[in-house]
């Protein structure tokens, strides 16, 4: 008995690769997609944090602008934004502003550079020599806590009224917290990775490059971070001693003049050359630190 079995229209393989070639062409554009979005989504967030600190800041000079133009903020006590422009663009015009700014980058400039070089080689030898710890440290950790205005006077009698009191007070300012944040990391770089450097044969010169100042550089650069923001605060205390130029100079002057516009100036040209100042002194320390995995990260600090 036999059969006949009827042809069955099969499709040959090779009349199949046609689409699967066609759907893995799909799928790869498709995957590409998504990358290009989730890097232009990437770029988006970065300008949006760029422009988040200086939300809170502009809303809240717009609400004083507000406030002072409808009245609710008396002119004597408060003078509107506005009115500490024009107060700039009277001085600058006159040249006065810029000559003040310069005087106190110039202070602030000199006595940084003195106190942080100090402060670093006092936090180096303190932290590295036992014997220097025990004879120094009390003694700076006295020093530290006496208050600037304290010195005023001492500062007046010894070196007059000229720039040497100016200087040496911001120098003075800088100096301890660039010399604690120094001595407190050398003394905290892990002792395993010390010994680990005189495993590999690291001579003490090599050894303090290498391995001690790599650990101790983060609470070095939050030193020096920290020692710029206090120096610019001395200043303000330093250019009260029979200042004749710099913006505590304007500061003086205004308050015998009744200028609350040129107070509230010199006040805000304080917290610009702060902010400024450390901002310089953060990209630094991303730069200094692309090695440590937070920096890397890119994270904000």
């Amino acid at each position: 008995m036999s059969a006949v079995l009827p042809h069955s229209p099969v499709a040959p393989p090779a009349q199949a690769a046609p689409p699967a070639a066609e759907n893995r062409i799909t799928v790869i554009a498709d995957a590409v997609e998504p990358r290009r979005g989730r890097a232009g989504a990437r770029r988006a967030p970065a300008r949006w944090r760029a422009l988040l600190p200086w939300i809170l800041p502009l809303a809240l000079v717009a609400l004083w602008q507000y406030f002072s133009a409808i009245g609710r903020l008396p002119a004597g006590i408060l003078p509107a934004p506005s009115d500490v422009l024009r107060a700039a663009w009277a001085l600058a015009a006159r040249g006065e502003l810029q000559h003040d700014i310069a005087v106190s980058l110039r202070r602030v400039a000199l006595g940084f550079f003195t106190g942080s070089a100090t402060g670093l080689l006092l936090g180096f030898l303190v932290g590295l020599s036992s014997l220097a710890h025990g004879v120094l440290d009390r003694s700076l950790q006295m020093l530290r806590t006496i208050p600037h205005l304290a010195l005023v006077p001492l500062m007046i009698l010894w070196f007059g009224i000229g720039e040497e009191p100016r200087v040496l007070l911001v120098a003075l300012g800088s100096l301890f917290p660039v010399y604690i944040n120094t001595m407190s990391g050398i003394r905290n770089v892990d002792p395993k990775l010390v010994e680990l450097g005189r495993s590999y044969g690291l001579g003490p010169f090599a050894l303090v490059w290498q391995v001690v100042l790599p650990g101790a550089l983060a609470p070095i650069l939050t030193g020096v971070r920290y020692g710029l923001g206090v120096a610019w605060l001395t200043l303000v205390v330093g250019e009260t001693i029979a200042s004749r130029d710099g913006i505590g100079y304007l500061v003086q002057n205004a308050r015998e003049l009744l200028r609350t516009d040129v107070i509230l100036l010199a006040i805000v040209l304080y917290a610009l050359a702060g902010w400024l100042a450390d901002s310089i002194t953060r990209v630094v320390e991303r730069r200094l630190l692309r090695w440590h995995p937070n920096y890397a990260r890119g994270s904000a600090r």
